[in-house]
């Protein structure tokens, strides 16, 4: 309380009630007795302040929280003349009477409503209960503490919570109101400047930058820690604030300039610390243009020299990241994070650990471990419910957070679980407003997954209309569910074109991930064209890049795919198919788990076909069961289409081996879905997926 804001009378006895219901009424008689009574009554009020502090046991000790801003409050009033005594008492008679009449006015309004309203009533009155910007504003300037504390309360709440922190407008208009009392306030500058960076308002955000170093330098703060070097040391670091301004918003060559001009400034200063921030910003601009260790390395290296923990550890995570991409095997990359680990476990540095834990998930994805992912994930949230900040908040409201919770969202969403994977999404809504910096995440895998969905389900129209929103989103991911859609309309040269247009594009930014995704589903049209030969040699290069690259999963289901073009030219090799089958039962989605299945039916199949008899019915036999478990699996998802071809192939089957009953009833369950997803002459069982 003595930190904070002025508040009205109401909220401060209710602030009080909530931890002593008695002492609130007995600062609700005090202040009455004052504020109804003389100027007397006031008087006696601050000499009996004074008492607290005498006797053998005092009532309250000099040295406390309370009795520091309790002899401070004695001094001030001790200061005041006469007429400024007076003004205090009129002043706090004001107080006292401005609730009263609140009090008075909620009461006639009580008598008025019903019980239905009242509850309404009283129900806002709670919801009102946070949003304390009024206040501030009504209580005029604030005491240069309390500024303090306001800024250092809501900067710690961007950082850790930010939907516990003011929205970006009643921010915005507490800060100009702290600046039209105090222009030269340069922490309200910089707080102004996050603030700008919430809703990605680049002018705003550049212009209060500068404003907050212009006004470091005016007012000397960092003169007087620093000596003569206080001000070039404002001007270095202003130019790298700038330059990473400019990066974030991916204006690479304003940045690079002013990078440049930060270097000089520290090279002529001997900065090294400033210099290896500099040397850390300086790889984040190179590797838009070309990827290189070297900066990297030599950055790490010199942080660790000038004992920098942090700036060492964020450059140990890009490096373990930007090799993740180039292929290395992950054992060594998982020592160089238990490296990065033990720097963040003897430093304390938590916020590095959750970075670390978000990392190591999102590589896992990258290999196609799942389960591995899942656990890092869980690793995760298990540790930011243990840890809490100053501010009494939960540190969960971070990127590493929003990455691994969006990561948990998209497993549960590939096994079927969607309204588990719905309720993540919610809590992520919830934790990360739409206006929030890391929304963007949700929002991307909140479309993939309804994408997904509508695909499985048959509905392109809506699938169709969800790319406009992962596009702008993500160019990349778009064009390439474009694609696909465009593919399960039947439109196979508009799909081609633009899958090669992307093949080109990925190639030139190395994404080598998308590189595969956009191989297979090339491959794919050439089945639907009964190209199969053609296929082959793009899958083949698929598997060459899956493999450079230690990308297992999308290994493994190339193979499935190459076994699928295997069994369309009639040359059916077992042994491909189990050596690629279980890292997909393992660790892969229910549809591809599903399509698997179904996949080693039509193989058994194609092999019973030089079986004895006897042989041959065991063999169809087998296919039944596995495609029963395929059914299962793209039941599980609601995947109609591929559900349609498994039951007509279950029907020829029943029909092979005399099953008359059970060969109509998939019959029916086909016409049934068949009438529902129209194959628009396409024939059926023409593609692994």
């Amino acid at each position: 309380l003595p930190q904070g804001p002025d508040m009205p009378l109401s909220r401060l006895r209710k602030a009080i009630e909530e931890c002593c219901a008695h002492l609130a009424s007995s600062v609700h008689i005090r202040l009455k007795l004052m504020a109804e009574g003389e100027l007397k009554d006031m008087e006696q009020f601050f000499d009996d302040l004074s008492d607290s502090f005498s006797g053998t046991e005092p009532e309250v000790h000099k040295t406390s929280v309370v009795g520091l801003f309790l002899r401070h409050m004695i001094l001030a009033y001790n200061k005041l003349s006469f007429s400024q005594v007076y003004k205090l008492y009129t002043a706090l008679q004001q107080y006292f009477q401005n609730d009263e009449k609140k009090n008075g006015m909620d009461e006639s309004e009580m008598e008025l409503t019903n019980t239905e309203e009242l509850e309404g009533k009283m129900e806002k009155e709670e919801l009102d209960v946070p949003l304390r910007e009024e206040e501030i504003s009504c209580s005029g300037p604030l005491s240069q503490k309390q500024a303090e504390y306001f800024l250092s309360q809501q900067a710690s709440l961007l950082k850790n919570d930010e939907t516990k922190a003011l929205t970006p407008a009643s921010l915005q208009r507490e800060l100009n109101n702290l600046l039209k009392f105090n222009p030269d306030f340069a922490e309200a500058h910089y707080l102004s400047y996050l603030n700008s960076l919430r809703v990605q308002d680049v002018f705003s955000s550049t212009h209060s930058l500068l404003h907050y170093f212009d006004r470091l330098i005016l007012t000397g703060a960092e003169s007087k820690s620093n000596g003569d070097e206080g001000y070039g040391r404002s001007l270095r670091y202003a130019a790298l604030n700038l330059a990473a301004l400019h990066c974030r918003f991916g204006h690479y060559q304003q940045a690079e300039l002013a990078l440049q001009e930060a270097i000089r400034i520290a090279q002529e200063s001997n900065d090294h610390v400033c210099l290896q921030h500099c040397l850390s910003w300086l790889y984040i601009l190179e590797q838009k243009i070309f990827d290189s260790c070297v900066l990297l390395e030599h950055s790490v290296n010199k942080s660790l020299h000038f004992g920098l923990p942090y700036l060492a550890s964020l450059g140990i995570q890009s490096l373990v990241q930007q090799r993740a991409f180039a292929g290395k095997a992950a054992n060594k990359l998982m020592d160089a994070l238990k490296d990065s680990d033990l720097l963040h476990w003897k430093h304390s540095l938590s916020e590095l650990i959750d970075i670390s834990l978000a990392q190591k998930t999102a590589i896992w994805r990258l290999y196609g471990r799942s389960t591995m992912a899942l656990q890092q994930a869980q690793t995760l949230l298990s540790m930011n419910s243990l840890e809490a900040v100053n501010v009494g908040v939960q540190q969960n409201n971070t990127e590493s957070f929003a990455v691994v919770l969006c990561h948990l969202a998209e497993l549960h969403a590939e096994q079927g679980y969607f309204a588990a994977a719905s309720e993540i999404l919610k809590h992520l809504k919830e934790r990360f407003p739409p206006n929030s910096q890391h929304a963007q995440l949700w929002m991307l895998f909140d479309q993939k997954i309804q994408f997904e969905r509508a695909m499985n389900d048959g509905r392109y129209h809506t699938a169709d209309s969800l790319v406009a929103g992962i596009t702008a989103l993500n160019s990349i991911e778009g064009v390439y569910r474009k694609a696909i859609v465009l593919k399960a309309q039947n439109q196979m040269s508009e799909a081609h074109k633009l899958l090669q247009k992307l093949l080109v594009h990925c190639q030139k930014i190395k994404n080598t991930e998308m590189v595969i995704s956009v191989l297979l589903s090339i491959a794919e049209l050439y089945w639907r064209a009964s190209c199969h030969t053609i296929a082959l040699p793009v899958l083949l290069q698929a598997l060459a890049l899956s493999r450079e690259y230690s990308l297992q999963y999308l290994a493994s289901e190339t193979v499935l795919n190459l076994a699928f073009s295997q069994v369309c030219l009639i040359c059916v090799f077992t042994g491909l198919l189990h050596m690629a089958i279980e890292p997909v039962l393992a660790h892969g989605a229910v549809l591809d788990k599903g399509c698997a299945m179904f996949l080693v039916a039509k193989c058994q199949v194609a092999s019973a076909a030089s079986y004895t008899p006897q042989k041959k019915i065991e063999a169809l036999e087998s296919a039944i069961l596995n495609l029963n478990e395929a059914k299962t699996y793209f039941a599980k998802v609601d995947c109609k289409e591929q559900l349609r071809d498994v039951l007509y192939f279950q029907a020829r089957l029943f029909h092979t081996l005399g099953k008359t009953q059970e060969r109509n009833k998939c019959a029916m369950l086909f016409r049934q879905l068949h009438q529902e997803l129209p194959a628009h002459g396409v024939p059926l069982i023409n593609s692994f997926k």
